[in-house]
């Protein structure tokens, strides 16, 4: 009995313990689903968080792109409205070009109107002339063959030789006259075209001088520049080719030298080594090379600037080095290269004036002087060495023929060569361009006058457009009126051969007969 009672007790306590479990249980369990609810509502909140900030930072990169893309697309608007108005600038330009030309054409149109009116005018004054000509001269034969008792053959013989003798004098006269009218506008014209070709140019006067002068820290560089025995200074001059003077002028020494491009490399190299200190003849050899080669390329870079500001076009590379070297050479003082860019500026600007090519006439400005970059190293004048490079590199025959007719060697066979002489001569000839001393300026007139003097038959003869033209007065009992074209050729001979000059000298032989008598 005990025991069953134990048994159900047991059962009752397991009975019990199950319950308990269960409700222990039970409460775990919901308090687990109701943790479990918190945590995922907390993760839920969290989401949406990391929703709404990576939503709040696509919004802000997407506005800084869009920023960044508005930028790129105002600056790419400006570059192209820059590029537009750039392109607008280029055709006003283009524009006023096309118009000033339709001026000129409109204005030699209208020319051209007049004088087709007035040889109209002229065809039927003529015309008119004619059919008086003919009613008289059918009066005049009537009337001869009454009085003379002509045939109407030998009467019409007579009239008809006497309107040729009238006829042939009026036509004449009128020639004459026309001729007249044509030279007098021909040279207003060109009076014209040549001031306002000056008168768009603005350019520097630069004169060249021989020598240069070489500053120096202080006087004892002048001991290291000689170096023991004179070594330095020797081997100075034997690489460079100058004469390099070092006298008792403070704080500086002086190149000397007849070749511009020489005497640039010795200053470079000496400004070189007076600032390095190290004066000693393997670094000399160094830095004189080094200053070689800068010097070609600085040669180089002349050339392009100068066909770049001319606006010629290609042209051969060898040839952009020749005008390079044209820098460092001097004509009267003159820098040739500044010479060249002067008449092709000058030249174009009168061949746009007369409707001609003015980028031909533009290139052949630039280049009418080229031989005197190796005038000095090959045999012959610039002009003819200056032909010789044209057409070895293929110019144009219109540059070729400026080149050799600019100093009137021959005669020029187009209207551009006509221009590069005259804006050679204009380039040349305008105030402070050329330099020369007051002895040799006094000098050249003296013996310009002197060779005048010297031909027979020459009575007196005044140098005058300071030395540009001698007048040559000649005795009219000596030399007759052929023989002065004869005397004008021969004083032009022994001009060139006995004298140096810039430009040219016009020589004008005058023969005057005068008679004169006293009424009483």
């Amino acid at each position: 009995m005990e025991i069953f009672i134990y048994i159900l007790c047991a059962l009752i306590g397991i009975a019990l313990g199950v319950a308990a479990g269960f409700y222990i249980a039970k409460a775990l369990a919901k308090k687990a689903e109701k943790d479990s609810g918190n945590q995922a509502k907390k993760i839920l909140e969290d989401a949406n968080e990391q929703a709404i900030a990576l939503k709040n930072k696509a919004i802000q990169e997407g506005k800084e792109e869009i920023n960044n893309l508005k930028i790129e697309a105002e600056k790419d608007i400006k570059d192209r409205k820059s590029v537009v108005v750039e392109l607008e600038n280029k055709l006003d330009l283009r524009e006023d070009t096309l118009d000033r030309r339709s001026t000129n054409l409109d204005r030699r149109e209208e020319l051209l109107n007049e004088k087709e009116s007035k040889i109209d005018e002229k065809k039927s004054e003529v015309e008119n002339l004619n059919i008086k000509v003919q009613e008289v001269m059918k009066e005049q034969e009537q009337k001869l063959v009454q009085i003379s008792g002509l045939k109407p053959e030998e009467a019409r013989e007579i009239i008809l030789k006497r309107v040729r003798e009238n006829m042939s004098n009026e036509i004449a006269t009128y020639i004459k006259d026309e001729e007249t009218k044509a030279q007098n506008e021909a040279k207003s014209k060109a009076r014209n075209i040549l001031s306002l070709a000056i008168q768009k140019y603005a350019g520097e006067t630069i004169s060249e001088t021989t020598a240069t002068t070489v500053s120096l820290p202080q006087d004892d560089t002048k001991g290291r520049i000689i170096g023991r025995e004179g070594r330095n200074i020797r081997t100075i001059e034997s690489l460079t080719g100058v004469d390099l003077i070092v006298d008792d002028t403070p704080d500086a020494v002086v190149i000397s030298s007849f070749d511009p491009i020489r005497r640039e490399i010795a200053k470079k190299a000496l400004e070189i080594l007076v600032s390095d200190g190290r004066i000693h003849p393997a670094r000399i050899e160094e830095v004189v090379e080094r200053c070689r080669t800068e010097v070609e390329m600085d040669i180089r870079e002349k050339g392009e600037e100068a066909v770049f500001k001319a606006q010629i076009g290609k042209i051969h590379p060898d040839l952009v080095k020749l005008l390079g070297r044209l820098y460092y050479r001097t004509s009267y003082g003159q820098n040739v290269l500044q010479h060249s860019l002067e008449a092709s500026f000058l030249a174009g600007k009168m061949a746009a004036e007369l409707g001609e090519n003015e980028a031909l006439a533009r290139r052949a400005g630039l280049l009418h002087d080229i031989g005197k970059a190796v005038d000095h190293e090959i045999e012959g004048s610039h002009v003819e060495i200056g032909v010789e490079l044209a057409k070895k590199y293929h110019e144009p025959k219109e540059v070729i023929d400026a080149i050799a007719s600019h100093h009137e060697d021959v005669a020029p066979k187009s209207v551009i060569a006509v221009l590069v002489a005259a804006a050679d001569a204009l380039s040349s000839a305008r105030p402070g361009a050329r330099s020369d001393s007051l002895e040799n300026y006094i000098k050249r007139l003296e013996d310009l006058e002197d060779i005048a003097n010297s031909v027979k038959g020459v009575s007196s003869s005044y140098a005058i457009q300071a030395g540009r033209e001698i007048r040559v007065m000649v005795n009219p009992d000596m030399v007759d009126d052929l023989s002065t074209f004869k005397i004008a050729r021969e004083i032009k001979e022994q001009i060139e051969a006995k004298l140096q000059f810039p430009g040219t000298i016009k020589v004008t032989v005058i023969r005057e007969t005068r008679a004169s008598d006293v009424a009483k």
